[in-house]
C-alpha cells in the first residue's frame, strides 16, 4: 500500500520540518524582517546602508528572534489555540508536536538570535530584539486574558523592529528611529482590532477580554479603529520632515493614510459587519509593505 494517502503526502521528516517553520509564523516574521530592513536602509541612507554583511546579520538575527517568540506564544497558548477555529490546526493544538518541542524550539531561536545580534551587529540591537520577544511573551501574550489594553501593550513589541535595523546601523536610537516605532505602533491598532472584529467569536471561546470581546456591538472597536488610522496619518509623513525619504514618498504615504482611514471610516459605520472588518484588515496588509517600498526607495 502507498504511504502518499491524504494529509501525509509529505514524507514524515518533511511534514515535521514544515510544522517546525509553521510555529515560526513565516508571513508575521517576514513582516517583522520587512520593517527591520526598513530601519536600516533609513538610518543608513547615504552611508552605511550599503554595507550588505551587515545587514544580513541584521535580518537573519531579527528573523530568529521573531520566529522564537511566534514559537513561544503558540506554546503558551497552545491551549487557547484548541479552542479557536481559525488556529486548531496549528502543530501543537493538533498534536502534530508536542508542547516539550514547541518550547526548546523558541527557546534555542531566542537565544541564539539574540547572541548573533549582540555578537555579530551590536548590543542595543541584540537588547531590543530581546525587548521585544520578552516584552511579547511576558506582557501582551497573559494580558490578552485580563483587559482588552492587552492590544495596546502589544504594539509595543510590535513596534520595536524598525528600531533594530535603526540601531544596527547608527548604535543609538535618533528621533528617526523613533517615527518608525510609532508608524508601526498606530498601524498595528486599526490591524489587529479588525483581525479581533472578524474573529470575535473565536476569541470569546478561548477566554481572550480583547476590545471585540468586551464590545459586542463593535461600536467601540470602530472608533478606535480611526482614532488610530488618523494617529498614523501625520506620523507617517514624518520621515520626509526629516529628511528620511523625498516627496514621492510624502505624496504616496498621504494616499496609503486617507485610504487607511477611509477603510477605518467605513468599518466604525458599519460596527459588528465583518465584511467591513475584512476591508480593514486586508488593507491594513496592503499599507504596510507599501509604505515601506516608498520608503525604502526614498
Amino acid at each position: 500500500m502507498s504511504a502518499w494517502t491524504g494529509s501525509d503526502t509529505l514524507p514524515t521528516e518533511r511534514r515535521r520540518l514544515s510544522d517546525f517553520v509553521a510555529l515560526t509564523k513565516p508571513r508575521i516574521t517576514f513582516l517583522v524582517v520587512l520593517t527591520a530592513l526598513v530601519g536600516f536602509l533609513a538610518a543608513g541612507r547615504g552611508g552605511r546602508a550599503g554595507d550588505l554583511v551587515l545587514l544580513a546579520r541584521t535580518l537573519a538575527g531579527t528573523a530568529l528572534v521573531a520566529g522564537a517568540a511566534s514559537a513561544l506564544n503558540q506554546w503558551a497558548e497552545r491551549d487557547a489555540d484548541a479552542l479557536m477555529r481559525r488556529t486548531v490546526r496549528r502543530p501543537l493544538p493538533a498534536g502534530r508536536l508536542v508542547p516539550r518541542e514547541g518550547a526548546l524550539f523558541g527557546a534555542v531561536l531566542a537565544a541564539g538570535g539574540t547572541a548573533y545580534l549582540a555578537l555579530t551587529v551590536g548590543v542595543l540591537a541584540a537588547a531590543l530584539a530581546a525587548a521585544t520577544a520578552a516584552s511579547y511573551l511576558l506582557v501582551y501574550t497573559p494580558l490578552k486574558r485580563v483587559t482588552s489594553l492587552a492590544t495596546v501593550v502589544g504594539a509595543v513589541p510590535g513596534a520595536i523592529p524598525p528600531m533594530i535595523g535603526w540601531a544596527a546601523v547608527r548604535g543609538r536610537l535618533d528621533a528617526g528611529a523613533w517615527v518608525l516605532f510609532f508608524i508601526l505602533f498606530f498601524w498595528q491598532m486599526p490591524h489587529f482590532l479588525a483581525l479581533a472584529a472578524m474573529y470575535r467569536r473565536d476569541y470569546a471561546r478561548a477566554g481572550f477580554r480583547i476590545l471585540s470581546v468586551v464590545d459586542p456591538d463593535g461600536a467601540s472597536t470602530g472608533r478606535q479603529s480611526v482614532v488610530y488610522a488618523l494617529a498614523l496619518l501625520p506620523v507617517s509623513l514624518g520621515p520626509a520632515f526629516l529628511g528620511m525619504a523625498g516627496p514621492v514618498y510624502f505624496f504616496g504615504a498621504l494616499a496609503l493614510g486617507l485610504g487607511f482611514l477611509g477603510y477605518g471610516v467605513r468599518f466604525a459605520l458599519h460596527p459588528g459587519s465583518r465584511p467591513h472588518a475584512a476591508g480593514l484588515f486586508h488593507y491594513s496588509l496592503l499599507y504596510l509593505p507599501a509604505l515601506c517600498t516608498l520608503m525604502a526607495l526614498g
